[in-house]
């Protein structure tokens, strides 16, 4: 009798044992490797811009014991730096890095999610996007492509671009071929000049070529290491672009396909590596500025004059109630900018700009 109630007893736990070796193997097979590709606007190694991917894919992996890794592939080997749009939306990649601005052509709605000129600074925009309704709006938009969109690191306020003669008037615009995307390229149309978009690799030689006479690129950070300042010598602070964000595009349908702590992960990451990506771009500037008014003295660094001034404001106030008026989507978004600025910018007033005159007071 016992013999019979210890070979019971025996099978029992070997019949356990088979249950947990199945248990594991269900466990390990929910957790397989997961292998991303991510498409970026920019080229190998590029600065700032390209750590940001570069950050939050080591972040993922990291944070996911290796389970969830992601590939980069800069424009030199998809070879479409403006592409990333559909590269995301067909899931030809799971990822994109690029600026929302850049598909205006494609979609209106796109380019108020990158800076609009006179518009809110970083902090500002920050808390807008996730305190203040610009996530949902910028969902909204996406949605109908299968595309989501997340923050992807700010530049700070950028610079109002290099011109190779000095812009004292408003007929110095007329007909100036620039480089200069998004909303700024809208209202500097509306004042004569030629805008286009030109991708970054190629900015370099169209200054040295002539096929542009001034471009904006991004500030201090970036700029000095591109060389514009050996061709148009005179450098004018920005207007167009006070906080402009990138962006990290991600295909909807192989997001819901991940399991829900790599949903987590990855969203962490970006987030991340957008902040990180700011911080860095602040540093650089800081650093760049220096070493350029040390080292370059003959560049110029100017302000517009107020005429110009007042006049693009007034061309870009225009044209926010032409886009208004034209499409119900984009009216909702711009009040929601306009209401959010006005409401935030009384507590910059209050907070930066009172310390900051108080501090150059003394």
């Amino acid at each position: 009798m016992k013999l019979m109630i210890a070979s019971l007893v025996t099978s029992v736990l070997l019949l356990s044992g088979c249950g947990q070796e199945k248990t594991t193997e269900t466990i390990e097979t929910k957790q397989e490797n997961v292998v991303w590709r991510l498409a970026e606007t920019w080229g190998p190694n590029f600065p700032i811009f390209g750590d940001a991917t570069k950050n939050m894919a080591k972040m993922v992996d990291e944070m996911s014991n290796g389970r969830f890794k992601i590939r980069i592939d800069s424009s030199n080997k998809h070879k479409s730096a403006l592409g990333i749009f559909d590269f995301v939306r067909t899931g030809q990649y799971e990822m994109g890095h690029s600026a929302s601005y850049y598909w205006k052509g494609k979609d209106i709605e796109t380019l108020f999610f990158t800076t609009l000129p006179f518009g809110m600074t970083t902090a500002e925009q920050y808390a807008w996007f996730y305190h203040g309704g610009g996530m949902e709006l910028m969902k909204e938009t996406y949605d109908k492509y299968g595309i989501m969109s997340f923050p992807g690191g700010n530049t700070g306020n950028q610079m109002g671009g290099w011109f190779r003669k000095e812009i004292n008037t408003l007929e110095d615009l007329e007909g100036l071929k620039m480089r200069i995307p998004g909303f700024a390229g809208e209202v500097l149309a509306k004042l004569g000049a030629k805008p286009t978009n030109i991708p970054s690799a190629e900015l370099y030689t169209a200054l040295e070529r002539n096929t542009i006479d001034a471009l904006e690129w991004v500030g201090p950070s970036l700029d000095l290491r591109m060389g514009f300042h050996k061709i148009a010598p005179y450098y004018y602070t920005g207007w167009h672009e006070p906080a402009t964000e990138l962006q990290f595009m991600v295909n909807q349908t192989a997001f819901d396909k991940l399991p829900k702590d790599l949903q987590q992960i990855l969203t962490v990451a970006m987030k991340t590596a957008a902040y990180d990506m700011y911080t860095q771009s602040t540093h650089e500037s800081a650093v760049n500025l220096a070493t350029l008014q040390d080292e370059y003295p003959n560049v110029k660094i100017r302000s517009f004059s107020k005429e110009i001034m007042n006049a693009i404001k007034a061309e870009n106030d225009k044209l926010l109630v032409e886009f208004a008026a034209a499409n119900p989507q984009s009216k909702k978004i711009l009040d929601s900018i306009a209401s959010y600025q006005k409401k935030a910018r009384e507590w910059t007033n209050f907070s930066d700009r009172a310390y900051l005159d108080n501090f150059d007071a003394k």
